[in-house]
């Protein structure tokens, strides 16, 4: 038995060995911050950095597999692949929700689905990062003075005075939008549920509708729970809405944003985008959208792919042309 329910183990060297999988550990982290000393001699553990997409190469590799750590929603569980899984007791997600897992179709499995503590810190942390550097557009400034380009090439805005639009006013979203009030910034929420008292509490106005929110915003950022209501908030109708100089952070989920109509946006001017930017390739699988409103062009195995495409905005339009590649972008 482990942890109450029973588990098909093999002897190795005289013990019973418990086989545990790390999916898209893309940063090589997940084993350095956590104590797994505890597991030594019980649990063999093993990390996987390159996300697998091959549905057939996923289940030869947590074939022998009775826990599997799933990091964050970078790998779906859906019916199909947890039948495929007969061994598999305990799926462990990073995060106390994570819409890629079939709940049901696990419990009717037998499979525990349990998550681990979150904070609301860092995905605060990360929206300002974000927000100040397409603002400053530090990217471009660094890698022109890295790389021996122009000097101060570009113009940044100040946040002093602007209005920051928060779809969603909840843990993450209140405190960002008192990081907002700090800088000076107006602020303004809308969510389905949100009320003027609540927004108040906070001290935002409350926006009269989305599109409200949208066409008086200069930065507009995500902090909603992916739901059937949410999916697909950010649609065509609404970025066109956006003022054409407003930068979008997504640092929620990225299907809320439609990834087509973002890339029509990014490409045909609607809203802001970064003054450069790069085609340095990530770890992430190229058939997932974005969770920023920067695009991660194709991966270099893909005959599409830009070596040294560079696009820059002059009255918020393109200079030259983006690559004509219908590969969605990354998630970050």
């Amino acid at each position: 038995m482990w942890g109450g329910w029973p588990v098909i183990t093999e002897r190795q060297n005289g013990r019973m060995t418990v086989y545990c999988a790390v999916l898209d550990d893309y940063q090589g982290a997940a084993l350095t911050l956590a104590d797994w000393s505890a597991l030594d001699g019980r649990v063999e553990v093993r990390a996987f950095r390159e996300h697998i997409a091959d549905r057939d190469k996923l289940v030869s590799e947590l074939a022998d597999c009775e826990i599997v750590v799933a990091m964050r929603e970078r790998t779906p569980f859906d019916a199909d692949l947890l039948s495929r899984l007969p061994r598999l007791r305990l799926l462990v997600t990073t995060g106390m929700r994570n819409a890629s897992i079939d709940l049901a179709a696990a419990t009717a499995q037998g499979v525990t689905v349990c998550g681990t503590a979150s904070s609301s810190t860092p995905p605060v942390e990360l929206t300002w990062a974000l927000l100040l550097g397409l603002a400053r557009h530090v990217t471009t400034e660094s890698r022109a003075l890295r790389e021996g380009g122009p000097w101060q090439s570009t113009v940044g805005q100040d946040l002093h005075g602007r209005t920051l639009g928060l779809l969603g006013l909840g843990k993450i979203g209140s405190r960002v939008a008192g990081v907002a009030t700090a800088f000076g910034m107006e602020v303004v929420a809308w969510s389905q549920h949100l009320t003027a008292e609540r927004a108040a509490e906070e001290g935002v106005q409350l926006a009269d509708s989305k599109q409200d929110l949208l066409r008086r915003s200069d930065f507009v950022s995500v902090h909603l729970v992916l739901s059937d209501r949410t999916r697909g908030l950010l649609g065509e109708p609404e970025l066109r809405a956006m003022r054409p100089h407003a930068f979008l952070v997504n640092t929620s989920r990225a299907a809320i944003v439609d990834r087509a109509a973002l890339l029509r946006a990014l490409r045909e001017g609607w809203i802001a985008v970064p003054a450069s930017t790069s085609s340095t390739p990530s770890r992430c699988p190229p058939t997932t959208p974005c969770a920023t409103s920067r695009t991660c062009w194709p991966h270099p195995t893909s005959a599409t792919s830009p070596s040294t495409t560079t696009a820059r905005t002059i009255g918020k339009r393109w200079r030259t042309s983006p690559p004509t590649s219908t590969a969605a972008p990354c998630a970050r």
